[in-house]
């Protein structure tokens, strides 16, 4: 059986013995990283979170803990007593926080064996995914998904720290509250004792947080679970952290500046690193004209240009018909670029594809200034001149164009804008650029459900010279909402909430809801916005990307414990299970399943 601490107590962690610690005793415990047997001594290298050690079995020393030594196998978990020794001239490992010395082991304890790992617990071990889920208590083993855990630590630390200084109280919310789907769908938990009703898992506590508001404490936050039934990508989990802050009496610029006062003191603290504010501030209709998307990626160029307007009257049907009709044509200019195969180029196509756009039309630029394109022949000297001129082309020069609606065309073009970034190694990692992107839409129209919906959600407040627009235009009404954006990722959102009763019903009106709807669904906010509710407004910035980040990896996966798959799965413990017909007669549910074959 293997032994057990009776008089043993760990005297330091794994990475902090040194020169310093020379001639002590040390009690040491961790799992064996590897095992070496050089002609009869025997060295250890014994791992923790905090770094490896090696020790040394010497028969001269102590014959039977060399003997008992020989058992030793990869991810035992031991116990050592020991002296720390100076390595051997020649012999030290500056890859090591502990590389100058060893410890000569007196004393071994076996608290553990283990079988055969899947996989190595190596720093770059190559495993696929799946695998690494399946045995995620091993995966956690390995020195980078512990660093990820550990800065993630030190994130929430510093944000707590942060936010504690600046006057906010950390208040939990409910988890178990009603359904009030707007957007992405719910979780919904049955309630036994009432048999028929079920509760929802919060995308959000944005209510709850309003509430606090209206109930006097001023300053909130927390650093909060949130779920969404969601189709997934790499930056997405079913169940998700977000660092939720709501403040009353406030504009746009106070909540900003805590904003970016938390940003700047996390990258600080968790990575030494001083952020220069004020951070620069961008409309959504800058953002999206200049770069396609709403989160631009502002490490790079390669800037979209619209040319719409002097389309409409090109010999080139297809984009004169476009441009006639409402719609949009875009262009990038890849500088140099045009040394692109035709493989490339069809690559590309398909990749816009992804994001609805029928083509990508394309032009280089030859030595002589002459077009090659499919295209060329329907443009006249006059308008290839205008063209030229307004995209800045040169010989070497490749032009992409995308025409359709302008959400098609943004979309395909400002994503395809990243994708050449990222190809032409335009992007510095080392680099982190800040934006906030404002004065975003009000309202979009939602083609499936043919109706207007709110752009962030139906709580945030409109431009006030926008409020007549609400009735006459709501699709032009400018809200105050706010995005931080970070190299090209949103790291947060929020918004100057609804303060007053009669706004809110009349942004519900907009939207289409019906007053027996809204009460139903909102009615208890509505209710609790008459009681006298200070202006007040927040944000929430996503956690689990924002570690992503700090540890720049590709996936949020590396920097949540027990993740779920890109299908909500967790392949550890094989949740989602089956209930146990007990459990759903309990409940009172009924479970449908329809055969397939």
């Amino acid at each position: 059986m293997p032994d057990t601490l009776q008089d043993m107590r760990r005297t330091h962690h794994l990475g902090a013995l040194g020169s310093k610690d020379i001639g002590s005793s040390v009690v040491l415990m961790g799992w064996v990283q590897r095992r070496r047997d050089h002609g009869g001594v025997i060295f250890v290298d014994l791992r923790d979170r905090e770094g490896i050690t090696q020790v040394v079995f010497n028969p001269e020393r102590n014959p039977e803990v060399h003997a008992a030594a020989h058992g030793i196998r990869s991810e035992f978990v031991l116990a050592i007593r020991g002296i720390v020794m100076a390595r051997p001239e020649g012999m030290g490992n500056n890859t090591l926080k502990t590389g100058s010395i060893e410890v000569m082991a007196d004393e071994l304890r076996i608290l553990n064996t283990a079988v055969t790992p899947p996989f190595l617990i190596e720093e770059n071990a190559e495993v696929s995914e799946t695998i690494r889920l399946q045995y995620r208590h091993l995966d956690l083993r390995r020195p980078n998904l512990q660093r990820n855990i550990i800065t993630r630590h030190k994130t929430g630390q510093a944000i707590r720290n942060f936010l504690n200084s600046q006057g906010f109280l950390d208040i939990e919310t409910p988890f178990l509250t009603r359904s009030t789907p707007e957007g992405a769908r719910d979780y919904l938990v049955p309630s036994r004792v009432n048999r028929g009703y079920f509760y929802a898992l919060p995308q959000s506590p944005q209510l709850f947080k309003q509430l606090l508001m209206i109930a006097g404490f001023d300053r909130y936050y927390q650093i909060v679970k949130c779920f969404r039934d969601e189709d997934l990508r790499a930056d997405r989990q079913p169940e998700f952290s977000q660092i939720d802050l709501e403040m009353s009496f406030v504009g746009e610029n106070d909540v900003m500046d805590i904003g970016e006062g938390l940003v700047s003191a996390v990258f600080k603290e968790v990575l030494g690193m001083d952020i220069q504010t004020p951070f620069e501030r961008m409309d959504y209709e800058t953002a999206v004209g200049r770069y396609g998307l709403d989160k631009p990626d502002l490490r790079f160029g390669l800037e979209l240009v619209d040319l719409t307007e002097m389309m409409k009257t090109v010999g080139f049907k297809v984009f004169a018909d476009v441009a006639s009709k409402g719609g949009m044509i875009k262009a990038i200019n890849a500088k140099g670029c045009g040394g692109f195969t035709r493989k490339e180029i069809d690559d590309f196509t398909n990749f816009v594809s992804i994001y609805k756009a029928k083509g990508l039309a394309w032009i280089k630029v030859k030595e002589d200034g002459e077009w090659q394109s499919p295209i060329a022949k329907f443009f006249t000297e006059e308008e290839k001149a205008a063209v030229v001129s307004r995209l800045d082309m040169e010989s070497g020069d490749i032009v992409f164009f995308v025409a359709d609606r302008s959400s098609v065309v943004n979309e395909a073009l400002g994503n395809l804008r990243n994708h050449l970034g990222e190809k032409l190694g335009l992007v510095d990692d080392s680099v982190f650029r800040f934006v906030w992107v404002t004065r975003f839409p009000m309202f979009e129209y939602d083609e499936t459900e043919k109706r207007l919906v709110a752009l962030h959600h139906p709580f945030t407040a409109p431009q006030e010279e926008d409020y007549p627009k609400l009735d006459s235009a709501p699709l032009a009404a400018k809200s105050r909402a706010y995005d931080l954006v970070l190299n090209g990722n949103e790291i947060g959102g929020g918004s100057i909430r609804i303060h007053q009763p009669e706004m809110q019903q009349k942004v519900f009106d907009v939207l289409g809801l019906s007053r027996e709807d809204y009460e139903d669904k909102f009615g208890f906010l509505v209710d609790a916005l008459k009681s006298g509710a200070p202006p007040h407004g927040g944000m929430a910035f996503g956690f689990d990307r924002l570690v992503m980040l700090l540890t720049r990896q590709a996936s949020i996966r590396d920097v949540i414990a027990f993740p779920k798959t890109q299908k909500a799965a967790c392949l550890l413990t094989g949740a989602p299970s089956a209930a146990a017909p007990a459990q759903l007669q309990e409940l009172g549910v009924r479970v449908e399943t329809e055969l397939q074959g």
